[in-house]
């Protein structure tokens, strides 16, 4: 099985080396060839756990500018009929025009290539089935726990659980492929140590995360504070409070099935990651920017279409805007 790995932070890395650990065609595909030289040259550095041994895995690795040239005549149809799949590891914020481009370039001449999306927030989905209408396209969700240390360097800080769909549309190809590959993709999954599953509830799952993600992500960037000491004062649990009781009302009206104790679950997953730094609160303190129109201003969006307001969606939105890099 051939897996081509488009970004190379904490998620690519960790999913990248572990899959090429327990047998797969890894290449890693990097945003810059630095990172790429590094990575082809020495390998993936994985450490599991806290623990303190760690091994390099070897895989190939290329700067995904160079897609056209490096993918060369490595069609399906050479490889044997070998199925493919292209794990899109970046944020969402850098779903943009050129790396569109270099997955058209992935994804032409080859009849048996998937696209499976492990982003944050909503809206990319549609953007890319409307480049890649002819490619299989996949949604995944996981909760496993990772920290990049360096260019070529994971630490696994946390197991978790990886559901995997097909995003809207019916199977392009014949059924018996179509459900061969996902099995063989699971199983793959499984042995490089991941507790993966089929589901056919992907975009409940995409709205449960998008509401965790809508309250403790902008939140701690906003008082730049690590998860867990995110609910420690009165001030901050009333916002969080309002903001998950808002988002949760947009999200079950756009078709999210209403949470058993959804406030209980975001006070399991602060305590659960108590220090870790969200990636937007990474994002705001290193200047980058944030994924925050993805997420809340996902959920105001939402909100339009379904005729409901969400101010204090849009007032967070627009406090974490204000907190990127100024344009020059």
């Amino acid at each position: 099985m051939r897996i081509d790995v488009v970004g190379a932070g904490a998620i690519g890395l960790l999913y990248g080396g572990r899959l090429a650990e327990a047998g797969a065609e890894v290449t890693v595909w990097t945003r810059t060839m630095a990172q790429a030289e590094m990575i082809a040259g020495s390998g993936i550095r994985l450490r599991d756990l806290g623990e303190r041994n760690e091994r390099i895995v070897p895989l190939k690795s290329g700067w995904i500018g160079q897609a056209s040239a490096l993918e060369n005549a490595e069609t399906a149809s050479e490889q044997g009929g070998a199925y493919r799949w292209i794990w899109l590891t970046v944020k969402q914020t850098d779903i943009n025009d050129e790396l569109l481009a270099a997955l058209k370039i992935m994804t032409s001449g080859s009849e048996r290539t998937a696209v499976v999306c492990l982003q944050n927030g909503i809206g990319h989905l549609e953007r890319i089935k409307e480049e890649l209408p002819a490619i299989p396209l996949f949604a995944a969700v996981t909760t496993e726990g990772a920290k990049r240390l360096d260019m070529r360097s994971v630490d696994h800080t946390g197991r978790g659980q990886l559901w995997l769909g097909e995003w809207k549309g019916e199977p392009l190809f014949p059924e018996a492929w179509h459900d061969l590959s996902q099995q063989l993709l699971i199983s793959m999954l499984q042995t490089a140590g991941f507790s993966s599953t089929l589901s056919n509830e992907l975009n409940n799952r995409i709205f449960n995360k998008l509401l965790i993600n809508a309250v403790i992500n902008p939140l701690t960037a906003i008082f730049d504070v690590e998860n867990g000491d995110l609910p420690n004062h009165p001030t901050r649990e009333t916002l969080m409070r309002s903001l998950y009781a808002e988002t949760e009302r947009v999200l079950v009206t756009a078709g999210m099935n209403a949470p058993e104790d959804g406030w209980r679950l975001i006070l399991d997953v602060c305590r659960q990651t108590s220090r870790n730094i969200s990636s937007m609160l990474s994002d705001v303190r290193a200047g980058r920017i944030t994924e925050i129109d993805a997420i809340n201003g996902g959920v105001v969006r939402l909100a339009k279409r379904h005729g409901l307001q969400a101010p204090l969606n849009q007032a967070i939105a627009e406090l974490v805007q204000a907190l990127h890099p100024k344009q020059k």
